[in-house]
Formats: C-alpha cells, structure tokens, sequence
C-alpha cells in the first residue's frame, strides 16, 4: 500500500528528470547521508531517509525510511514508517511497516502495522474528521433540513419573507 500516488507517470517525465530523481512522488527528500537540526516545513510529499530533530511541519505526507532517525513528532496527512521515530504520530492514516520502531504516540484514523514493527507508546483511533469534511457534512445536514422542511411547510419560507417585507416598511 502506498500513499505517494497521484503524481506524473513514468511516461511523461523525461529520461533526463527520471535518472536525476529515483525519489519520485517526493517534493522533498532528506537522503540518508544528510543530519538536519531544526524545523522542516512543506505542504508537499517528504521523503526522510537521514537524520533529523526539531520540528516536523508537513501538510503533505511522509515517508520515514529504513535508514531513517527522526527525533520530531510528525503530524501529517498520512504517514508511513520504516525507520525510526522518537516523537508522536499524528495523521489520518499511519503506516508502520515491518522495519519501523515508533518510540511515542501514535494518533490516527486508520493504523497498519506490518510484523516485526516496533511501538512504545499508546494508540488513540477516531480521531475528529478534518474541518474541510466537517463542513462538507454540515452543509449536508442543512440541505436535507430544507428539504424535509419544504415537504411538511411549504409556505414556511414564504412566511418568513413576507415577515421581512413588513419589518422593511415598518423601518420607512
């Protein structure tokens, strides 16, 4: 299972960009060789194969890798892990693959753990839906109110207009 799709296939990158990225998918890679201290921010795909601590900002999702040694809390979209974290796991659907060791919170939607992963901390599910969804449902829930009130009152509406109508010429 894999969170990176939705990016340019294969055919439409150049032969060029295919052999400079074999990251692709990725706004962002930290390779393995790389140790970065402070604060990572994108609204994009992370890729982190090296070392980093600080502050983890990402909007996009994140791929921790197997040489991977992130000392941040990691809130993301979705998040998959086959390295090593030591910080909490916030994000809609988090991934723990058979190589990766969470030292810390997990919090999510929906968790896949691989054998063999390794977690020391505690498991929250259910997390409240995104905002954007939330609303999404709310403006659901009004349009089904509407129409229920239309079937059982269909002069309702036009009572509360003609209201307004008199509460505008009393105001002349």
């Amino acid at each position: 299972m894999s969170f990176f799709t939705g990016r340019r296939q294969s055919e439409d990158i150049s032969e060029s960009e295919q052999q400079s990225s074999s990251h692709i998918g990725f706004d962002t890679v930290l390779s393995a060789s790389t140790v970065l201290e402070g604060t990572l921010k994108s609204k994009g795909n992370i890729r982190l194969d090296g070392t980093f601590s600080g502050k983890l900002d990402i909007t996009g999702n994140v791929l921790v890798g197997e040489t991977a040694e992130i000392d941040a809390d990691i809130e993301a979209r979705n998040i998959s892990i086959a390295g090593k974290v030591r910080g909490n796991v916030i994000g809609n659907k988090v991934q723990l693959l058979k190589t990766g060791h969470i030292w810390g919170d997990i919090q999510a939607n929906s968790l896949t753990t691989e054998d063999g992963a390794f977690i020391d901390g505690k498991i929250a599910m259910n997390l409240k839906p995104p905002v954007e969804e939330t609303l999404a449902d709310l403006d659901d829930t009004i349009a089904n109110i509407e129409t229920e009130l239309d079937k059982t009152e269909p002069n309702l509406g036009d009572d509360l207009e003609d209201d307004a109508d008199v509460d505008e010429d009393e105001a002349e």
